[in-house]
């Protein structure tokens, strides 16, 4: 936009205004004035000061809720501002408005990091993305970022923000660290970084802020221990870390006074003893006070996971307290006690023996989940999924006769005693295999193997199932003969797993992938569509799928029969669509789909921890709700075990006129 400047004294005077200035408009602007051969020129360098292209803003809650507070209390409300890498000086600025239903309290937090260290987690994110994913760069890294740490703390909000971003270096090279091979010549600068780091107190920040960033912290130095490649038993140690290695049979190692015992066959045993961390990380376990030590163990080398591991902990308080045998579970963020337990050898002195079992949830699961009596459930529910599946097969054998006198009838209890008969062996083979440090290698590759046929011949026979109600429903004049079917469900219940299992097996031998892992009798997940457990869930949800179809149709079947035109039959109606959800929903396999959304979820999704345990709870007890739902809710079933029970004098005693007749 042109605008005159002139004056009185210098009339030729012209002027530009620039507007929606964007950064191509930097640079060197130049004026011309000529007069007959004469020009003058002016020039002069425009920079243009923009702002960031992105500001996100975040509040954590949203809403607060001052109604019950009083003048002496606190809402913690978080507000972040996060501006990408930018040479400009920002100004931030908080304020909150206060209102008579109580006090907010404002804190600001600068996350203005030292340049030095910003450059540190710059290039930790390039060698993760693979730029100059070096040994000699590492080295760098890490030994910037000790460089940087040993620089006391003195507690301002720059200074944790120096922290937060340096455990944000660690955080990055642990990921790095799974795909590229790290030596062990980065050891000494990590720990000297690791351990300064826990130097100070950490109260330039709220307490979930703390929580948050000591469990990244956890998380962060156990992945990197556990990568790092090492050649030698020496350990190190520091002022707050002490880490050991173990590459013998049995080993026998002590980390800051922690005696640790672990047998295994193979692979290093890696321990990581840490000071001033227990009283940073989130601690709801029973209101205890924590201790001043955390001792993290990893095996690699080895997949079996279920080893023992013994530590032998001096207990440094003259007043007698009961101590507790917990591990920090990352999922949860918080302590767990589950597959620990304690026992006290001297008086003061306390031995924790942990070893982690299987869960049912593992049949559907990319990691194992460690979730609060996940085990326990499983192990009672297959209890008692077995003893129903036995008394149903009982059942069945006494009043078959009485109860397949029609083609459909016949088809539908054939179908039954194959789905629970394969259950049962599945079941079986499960529990056997639930223990995998008691179980030889063959056997634990036999198990899996078992496992994998009678599931999916579970499901196929579901299938089979399905497949026939829905072409007796469609085709009422055509319907199957007996020969027909036992010969086609045959062949799909019994020989498609076992040619699918077969093929799957012989395809990861002969690729040199592992079929099955070691620490679980289970099929392997590393990705999506990759890993042998993909033979398993992806045609039991072709066939989950196809009968949830099934149920549908069923349904609509139902709907189209029990209202007549012009007729109102609401409340019956609803009544029959929930007794066939009710009742073919076990035996068609549709709460297994629960499996699926637990694929879907991540594993810090705070919805997965229900979902783990509904799978678990609804089919580790699938045995005993398909007793419930196909064999006792059948009326001629339970016309004959009252005959059977009652003796073969029922039918008299229930109609005394008959006697005569």
């Amino acid at each position: 936009m042109h605008g005159s400047c002139g004056t009185v004294d210098f009339p030729s005077c012209d002027s530009i205004t620039l507007q929606k200035v964007t950064g191509i408009w930097e640079g060197l602007y130049e004026c011309r004035f000529t007069s007959g051969s004469i020009t003058h020129t002016a020039r002069s360098m425009l920079t243009v000061a923009l702002l960031p292209d992105e500001i996100t803003l975040t509040i954590d809650p949203l809403t607060a809720d001052c109604s019950e507070k009083t003048s002496a209390d606190f809402i913690n409300v978080v507000a972040v501002a996060t501006i990408l890498n930018s040479t400009e000086d920002f100004r931030v600025t908080g304020f909150y408005r206060e209102q008579d239903m109580g006090l907010l309290t404002p804190e600001l937090f600068s996350s203005c990091v030292n340049e030095e260290l910003a450059l540190v987690l710059d290039a930790a994110e390039n060698f993760k993305k693979g730029l100059g994913a070096t040994q000699e760069v590492a080295m760098t890294i890490f030994a910037n970022l000790a460089n940087n740490s040993n620089a006391p703390l003195s507690e301002t909000e720059d200074d944790m923000a120096d922290l937060t971003a340096s455990i944000d270096v660690l955080n990055v090279m642990a990921g790095a660290s799974k795909n590229v091979v790290l030596q062990e010549g980065i050891l000494p600068n990590l720990v000297d970084a690791a351990s300064t780091m826990l130097n100070q107190s950490w109260a330039a920040v709220n307490t979930s802020v703390i929580e948050g960033m000591s469990s990244n912290y956890l998380v962060s130095l156990e992945g990197l221990v556990k990568h790092i490649h090492v050649n030698t038993s020496s350990g190190l140690i520091s002022e707050n870390l002490d880490l050991q290695f173990c590459s013998e049979a049995v080993c026998n190692m002590t980390v800051f006074d922690i005696n640790v015992n672990l047998n295994r066959s193979t692979g290093t045993v890696k321990t990581v003893a840490v000071k001033n961390i227990m009283d940073k990380l989130r601690n709801n376990y029973r209101k205890t006070e924590p201790t001043s030590l955390l001792l993290s163990a990893t095996l690699v080398g080895n997949n079996d996971s279920s080893i023992h591991i013994s530590l032998d902990f001096p207990t440094l308080d003259e007043e007698e307290k009961k101590a507790y045998c917990v591990f920090f579970n990352t999922t949860i963020g918080d302590f767990s006690d589950d597959g620990c337990y304690s026992s006290t050898a001297e008086p003061n002195r306390t031995v924790c023996i942990c070893s982690h079992l299987t869960s049912f949830s593992v049949l559907m699961s990319k990691n194992a989940d460690v979730l609060p009596f996940l085990d326990e459930i499983t192990y009672v529910g297959l209890g008692v999924s077995l003893c129903s599946l036995v008394v149903l097969l009982i059942i069945e054998s006494l009043v078959w006769t009485a109860v397949v006198k029609s083609n459909l009838s016949h088809f539908r209890h054939t179908s039954l005693v194959n789905i629970s008969l394969c259950l049962l062996l599945a079941n079986c083979c499960f529990l056997a295999s639930s223990f995998p440090d008691k179980i030889s290698a063959t056997m634990c590759l036999s198990f899996t193997l078992l496992k994998h046929f009678f599931y999916l011949a579970m499901f196929c026979w579901m299938l089979c199932l399905s497949v026939m109600l829905v072409h007796q429903l469609i085709f009422v004049f055509s319907p199957l003969r007996k020969r027909v079917f036992m010969f086609l469900s045959s062949i799909v219940g019994y020989i498609v797993p076992i040619l699918m299992v077969g093929s799957s097996f012989v395809y990861y031998k002969y690729t040199d992938q592992p079929y099955h892992k070691k620490e679980t009798c289970w099929l392997t997940f590393n990705g999506l569509l990759d890993g042998s457990l993909h033979a398993f869930i992806l045609p039991m949800g072709a066939i989950v799928f196809t009968n949830m179809f099934s149920m549908g149709v069923v349904i609509l079947t139902l709907v189209k029969t029990s209202i007549p035109e012009g007729g109102n039959a609401d409340k019956e109606t609803a009544k029959s669509v929930l007794k066939v959800v009710i009742f073919l929903t076990p035996v068609f396999g549709v709460t297994w789909a629960f499996g699926f959304i637990m694929l879907l979820l991540d594993d810090d999704s705070p919805m997965r921890p229900f979902f783990v345990y509904a799978f678990t709870i609804l089919n580790s007890f699938q045995g005993l709700l398909i007793l419930l739902t196909a064999c006792f809710a059948e009326q001629k079933v339970r016309e004959e075990l009252f005959k059977i029970i009652m003796g073969p004098n029922s039918d008299a005693k229930k109609n005394p006129a008959s006697k005569g007749k």
